[in-house]
């Protein structure tokens, strides 16, 4: 079974979930990397409950790659406290798994 991960962060727009995609992709640090649609979301913050939009992404890498892909996402995103959360893959098509291990082992 590969080290399939798939890590998921919000972010403020979609300008700011593609240059985070880009800059993903082009260190090798995930395979692939969608940008969901505009959602609404309510939270907690300082006491606080406040609401806006965000667009999700879901980033699909290797569990080894974890810390260099929250280190990216943290270097770049504009939130004081990110949303940075990583859920291994336990199964999936065989072929996809080892593309996304051969699509972020060229370093």
């Amino acid at each position: 079974m590969a080290e399939a991960l798939f890590v998921l962060t919000t972010v403020a727009d979609r300008t700011a979930g593609a240059a985070l995609a880009r800059a993903l992709l082009e260190r090798r640090l995930a395979a692939c990397v969608n940008i969901g649609a505009p959602v609404e979301s309510l939270y907690h913050w300082r006491g606080r409950i406040e609401t806006g939009q965000e667009v999700p992404l879901t980033i699909k890498t290797r569990a080894s790659l974890y810390a260099e892909v929250e280190a990216v996402i943290r270097e770049l995103h504009d939130y004081e406290l990110p949303e940075i959360v990583a859920v291994p893959v336990v199964a999936g098509h065989a072929g996809y798994l080892e593309w996304i291990t051969e699509e972020t082992g060229a370093r």
